[in-house]
């Protein structure tokens, strides 16, 4: 009962707090996405030239950081890693692909949904059936790997690239990218977005929030008390919409989203998929990252390469749909995870090796 009750207040405080952070400047169901933040950092680098999604966002930072405090305060900062790092960045990658062709993370998924975006209702469906491809792959024998303790000093280095990171952020050099326009300008003020994070990010620390593990968890052993976290989400942020005027329920003309019902669905499977082989959602990533987990710091890495990438080479979705190559892209993201969960049926104890 007690881990139960932490969840929720952790989805409450996320709820509140996305929507706070709407009103403060971020776009419209987007008070956190992993992706579309972790995309925005990819362009503020210059890894992509996206003039509209470019920005260092602070959320991110204090997600980081903030699981990070907790982690150290609580004695559950545990630097390892080792589990198949390669497989680790790859499956950030593909995870990243997918979001990108849906237009948000798991966290956004269920924030477009409490908005009234029916697309998000289509990108569940697909999340879910992504969960249950895992599952499969997971009582077929897939292994993710088992990770080992590392030096200390490598569990600096996640925290010292948030902080310069941040550093950037507040002395914007020039070879810095900020967007003047689209979705990358629409900002919540610094200090009230690193707060934002730093507080979710503890919060998570200690809720081990995570959609993708609540569904796995819910059919792989029966135990749902992580989707607490996810309802609470929805219901706090629902709440807040109701409540500001901004519930529209509706496939159509929904914020920075499109109702290509396929890909939405096959892009968030991809995310799922992905997200079981690796452990964990985005989100979940990045709190295992300020953790001391090095192998998430490479899925987290994987995902930010993958938004590059997927910008670079017109991947990504945008409001008018996924376009040619992002449809090709997803196609391929499903094959290639097909063959990470179930080849080992093939090879046998080859692969495992």
């Amino acid at each position: 009962m007690k881990h139960k009750w932490i969840i929720i207040v952790t989805g409450l405080v996320v709820g509140v707090l996305a929507i706070a952070l709407t009103i403060w400047g971020n776009p419209a169901n987007m008070g956190f996405c992993i992706a579309c933040f972790l995309r925005d950092i990819a362009g503020g680098l210059g890894l992509h030239r996206a003039a509209v999604v470019q920005y260092l966002r602070p959320e991110i930072i204090g997600l980081g950081l903030g699981a990070m405090i907790i982690a150290l305060a609580t004695g559950e900062f545990k630097v390892r890693g080792g589990a198949n790092p390669l497989r680790r960045f790859v499956l950030g990658f593909l995870m990243m692909v997918g979001a990108l062709a849906f237009l948000g993370c798991p966290l956004r998924m269920i924030l477009r949904l409490a908005g009234g975006d029916l697309n998000a209702l289509i990108g569940l469906f697909g999340f879910i059936a992504g969960i249950l491809v895992g599952i499969a792959a997971l009582k077929s024998g897939y292994n993710p790997g088992r990770a080992v303790p590392q030096a200390k000093s490598t569990g600096l280095v996640y925290p010292v690239i948030l902080i310069a990171l941040l550093a950037a952020l507040l002395l914007r050099p020039d070879f810095i990218f900020f967007s003047e326009s689209g979705p990358g300008s629409m900002t919540a003020p610094i200090i009230a977005a690193l707060a934002a994070g730093l507080l979710v990010g503890a919060f998570a620390q200690r809720s081990r929030l995570c959609m993708a593990g609540g569904i796995r968890d819910t059919f792989l052993i029966k135990d749902a008390h992580l989707l607490w976290g996810f309802v609470a989400i929805f219901v706090a942020a629902l709440a807040g919409n109701l409540i500001l005027g901004k519930f529209n329920l509706s496939f159509a003309g929904q914020p920075v989203a499109h109702s290509q019902h396929l890909w939405n669905f096959l892009g968030m499977a991809v995310v799922g998929i992905a997200a079981v082989l690796a452990g964990g959602c985005p989100l979940r990533q990045l709190i295992l990252a300020g953790e001391g987990d090095t192998d998430a710091v490479l899925t987290v890495v994987g995902m930010v390469v993958g938004a590059a990438f997927a910008h670079n080479f017109s991947l990504a979705a945008s409001p008018a749909g996924l376009g040619i190559n992002g449809r090709i892209a997803v196609i391929a993201s499903l094959v290639i995870l097909g063959i990470i969960g179930f080849a080992h049926r093939l090879c046998g104890k080859c692969c495992n090796k």
